[in-house]
């Protein structure tokens, strides 16, 4: 039983809430993994304006998330539940999903993608916002919240190996090329489509309770503002998020023009993601012996110690040695995922007592709103770099050999860049720690 005496949390209605994130998972990290490299190398498009393509729709995306949040707070209000808006999510992400590598011949790719990727962020926003808001309402228990994200963690990681392994695979498998993707992109739609309906049918059961008034985006803000330990934690994780998103972004360039073998993209993949399956009830029980904060210190710094060794591995053409320092990056990424999503309920009950009003989709809306920048400025990060390297883009058919400083350029931003990104959020979670610290001592 939780602490309310309510519905005990058996591991069907974990797995239940936890298998959203296989279809989120597909969507964070396909567009940063694929996407870029599908404008560039497939349809020819520019760097320039390939990375303007990915960053647009996440500009619109950070707008639109604290609207979906005030939205889904006030549809549980009115309804003691978030399933609509999770359920219209569901049903429009995947087919927006197959549209972004459906570019018909006729048709200038970047205009075509840009939109589908518009009309897909906003259903991503439209599902992420209440599903993330959910874990707070479905239990008041600090380690039972831990057990939630540790299921959720491990089925985004599922997602996060169905991107990275298997949709280029399926590019692969398909012939390649433009037709390639467009199967991939049926293909994961359908996994996306599966896995989203799932959790919206599975979750109908959390009752949600933000309190008796329906606040609008401006007051719920106003309201929010004064916490200051989410929005501490919020910088770290944001910082973070950009960071893999843009080594998420570099890893076809790494693996086509340093490695030599773009084929080597899912394995790269796949040793940065699938020791997270692996990692996440390690971290979480290193959590409850020494603190989440502690460990999301350690993992962090970690995980930028790996991102700088990777330099001279990559420099020198190891591919033992690259793989070997990527999976161990990937036991750092799991803390990543978990142990920020831990403590973000704890936020959100401590506010709910310094105000009196429970607000999850107020603060979730933030949230997704800024790891949605993150995630959509890594990929347009990395277009710069390779852009201000003299990177040459070129259609499939058409290859053209890379300048020695694009070669640089394509490795310092799979490695320099999200190292010094990931130190910058080293400060953001001492900070964090204090406020707890503080915040527990008052009560």
């Amino acid at each position: 039983m939780t602490a309310r005496g309510a519905v005990a949390l058996g591991r069907g209605r974990l797995l239940g809430y936890g298998i959203g994130s296989v279809g989120t998972g597909v969507f964070s990290a396909v567009p940063g993994l694929l996407l870029l490299y599908y404008l560039t190398d497939m349809l020819g498009v520019p760097a320039a304006v390939a990375g303007a393509v990915l960053v647009a729709p996440k500009i619109w995306d950070v707008l639109l998330n604290p609207l979906v949040g005030a939205a889904s707070d006030r549809e549980a209000v009115r309804t003691g539940r978030r399933t609509r808006l999770l359920m219209a999510g569901a049903v429009t992400l995947p087919v927006a999903f197959a549209l972004m590598f459906s570019v018909p011949g006729d048709v200038p790719g970047a205009a075509w993608s840009g939109a589908a990727f518009l009309l897909a962020a906003t259903a991503f926003a439209c599902f992420q916002v209440p599903y993330v808001a959910l874990p707070a309402e479905m239990s008041p228990d600090q380690g039972e919240r831990t057990r939630i994200m540790s299921w959720r963690v491990v089925c985004l990681t599922v997602g996060i190996l169905v991107a990275g392994g298997l949709a280029p695979a399926l590019v692969d498998a398909a012939g390649g090329g433009r037709p390639g993707y467009a199967v991939m992109g049926v293909t994961i739609g359908a996994i996306m489509a599966a896995a989203l309906i799932a959790a919206a049918l599975a979750t109908r059961w959390v009752p949600s309770l933000p309190g008796q008034h329906q606040l609008g985006p401006v007051a719920a803000f106003r309201l929010a503002r004064g916490n200051r330990p989410f929005f501490v934690l919020l910088a770290a994780f944001v910082t973070q998020a950009l960071a893999v998103a843009v080594m998420l972004a570099g890893a076809p360039y790494v693996a086509a023009y340093r490695l030599g073998d773009d084929g080597l993209t899912s394995v790269m993949f796949v040793c940065l993601v699938g020791p997270s399956m692996l990692a996440v009830p390690v971290w979480a029980r290193l959590a409850r012996d020494h603190g989440p904060v502690r460990c999301y210190l350690a993992a962090s710094a970690g995980f930028c110690a790996i991102a700088v060794a990777l330099i001279p591995a990559i420099a020198a053409g190891g591919l033992i040695p690259t793989l070997a320092l990527t999976a161990l990056a990937g036991a750092c990424y799991a803390a990543l995922q978990l142990l920020p999503l831990s403590l973000l309920p704890d936020t959100v009950h401590a506010d709910a007592a310094r105000t009196g009003q429970a607000q999850a989709g107020a603060f979730t809306g933030l949230w997704t709103a800024g790891e949605t920048a993150g995630l959509a400025l890594g990929p347009g990060l990395y277009a710069l770099v390779l852009a201000a390297s003299g990177f040459v883009s070129s259609a499939t058919e058409s290859p053209v050999a890379q300048p020695a400083g694009a070669l640089t350029g394509l490795l310092l931003g799979f490695t320099a860049l999200p190292a010094l990104l990931m130190l910058i959020s080293l400060p953001f979670i001492l900070r964090y720690g204090t406020l707890a610290l503080t915040r527990k001592e008052a009560a």
